[in-house]
């Protein structure tokens, strides 16, 4: 008869090794959603969510291998990708109120 402990350990191999799975179908489904848009809300947003999964990804590898350089890893992931959203929000930002002040000076012109 095997020891509990290894019975729970190779259930949570197998959940762990399933949630890593869904995660990456799901982070490709994003990276579609990234490219074909329609908008670049619907990227920024599908870019935020791909950065969330990788952390999670990348903290169940942790958990899996028993790694604690990979929760080091994860937070400085975490870190790249909140600054890469916000730069992205900014430039969608500048842009989006320089294409309103075009259709102002447009409009008003007229």
């Amino acid at each position: 008869m095997e020891d509990t402990s290894t019975v729970l350990g190779q259930a949570y191999y197998v959940l762990f090794t399933a949630a890593l799975i869904f995660l990456a179908i799901m982070v490709v489904l994003c990276l579609i959603r990234a490219i074909i848009g329609p908008k670049v809300a619907d990227r920024i947003v599908a870019t935020n969510m791909m950065g969330t999964m990788i952390m999670v990804m990348i903290a169940i590898l942790a958990l899996m291998m028993q790694e604690g350089y990979l929760v080091d890893i994860c937070l400085i992931y975490a870190m790249i990708s909140f600054l890469a959203v916000v730069c992205l929000t900014k430039v969608y930002l500048g842009v989006y109120q320089e294409k309103k002040i075009e259709e102002a000076k447009k409009n008003g012109s007229d």
